[in-house]
């Protein structure tokens, strides 16, 4: 594949003095979707925020490097402008703010001097709602309010989309998908993928039914316990994971 984009070096993780990562080691490439899959509480989620810097959880020993250089010394805007997106759980609504105005901040505060004018922007943002399926009347409702789960994550989607990441954490963004929404929101994961590294956070193998990742990690309290390539999440599937704590 292509350069390194992530590195994660026996990498532990404490939350209020309880450790929930014990020693995760994950290597990225551009052009690799690696999927971490897991029972909840095993410290998937705890693995994106940290990456992104969460300032609630502490890095108690190990190293994570993007790009080459060490996380520890990027703050979070810092980290978002130099590549990396991350799509939330359970994304926040922010009443008051129009979805249009938000995705045009956003763009602005990440790609800095390099944004895009407000002619390019507006070409951008249709371009690529098109590809999504999404109306034109979603510009103007406010942020993630009353929004269905689906809607959400395809909103999501856009940002990655117009962001452009070279690292994209994708935390459970098949939640709460009809089928139809599902196959959308994998056609804007598999756009971005072959120039970009791809961490995908899932419980169920229908999302890689259509995003096929290289590399299929099974977390279990807090450790990775088992890699393999797709077939693994299909193994997962049909016996559950109780067979990998034997």
């Amino acid at each position: 594949m292509g350069d390194e984009v992530l590195s994660i070096n026996d990498l532990h993780v404490s939350v209020e003095g309880n450790e929930i990562i014990k020693g995760i080691s994950l290597t990225i490439s551009v052009g690799e979707i690696h999927a971490i899959m897991g029972r909840n509480g095993a410290g998937k989620s705890t693995l994106a925020n940290v990456v992104m810097g969460h300032p609630s959880y502490e890095i108690t020993s190990g190293t994570i490097s993007f790009r080459g250089t060490p996380l520890e010394e990027m703050e979070v805007f810092e980290r978002a402008r130099a590549g990396m997106f991350l799509s939330f759980q359970y994304p926040s609504s922010i009443p008051g703010v129009q979805v249009g105005t938000f995705l045009r901040k956003s763009v602005s505060a990440v790609r800095g001097e390099n944004a895009p004018s407000a002619r390019d922007f507006r070409k951008e943002l249709k371009g690529h709602m098109e590809s999504l399926d999404m109306d034109r009347s979603f510009l103007s409702r406010y942020v993630n309010d009353g929004f269905s789960g689906g809607e959400k994550k395809r909103l999501e989607i856009l940002q990655m989309l117009l962001l452009n990441p070279c690292l994209a954490l994708l935390d459970e963004t098949d939640s709460g998908l009809d089928i139809d929404a599902l196959r959308v929101v994998a056609d804007g994961i598999n756009s971005i993928a072959p120039e970009a590294g791809c961490l995908l956070i899932t419980h169920y193998q229908r999302l890689l039914e259509h995003v096929k990742p290289d590399f299929v990690h099974v977390m279990i309290d807090g450790k990775i316990v088992k890699t393999g390539g797709a077939e693994l999440a299909g193994d997962l599937e049909a016996k559950g994971y109780d067979w990998l704590e034997a």
